[in-house]
């Protein structure tokens, strides 16, 4: 079973092939591979990032349920 990689191991790799293809050394087919891979790596970290948004924007009540977190002023 393949091992889900971290937020920040995505985050590095997307970084990497963006470095790669903004050197311009690659032809336009692997260019192309490596954008929609790019893509791919995007989508898995923005709902990574959308899951973890949610999980801090609840909080643990005395009672053991979560609810919603609102800031009172």
């Amino acid at each position: 079973m393949k091992e889900e990689k971290t937020f920040e191991e995505n985050l590095n790799e997307l970084e990497n092939i963006v470095k790669e293809l903004e050197q311009g050394n690659i032809d336009l087919e692997k260019s192309i591979d490596k954008y929609t891979e790019a893509m791919k790596l995007v989508k898995v970290c923005s709902d990574k990032l959308n899951n973890a948004t949610e999980k801090v924007n609840k909080i643990l009540t005395e009672n053991g349920q979560l609810e919603d977190f609102e800031i009172s002023e």
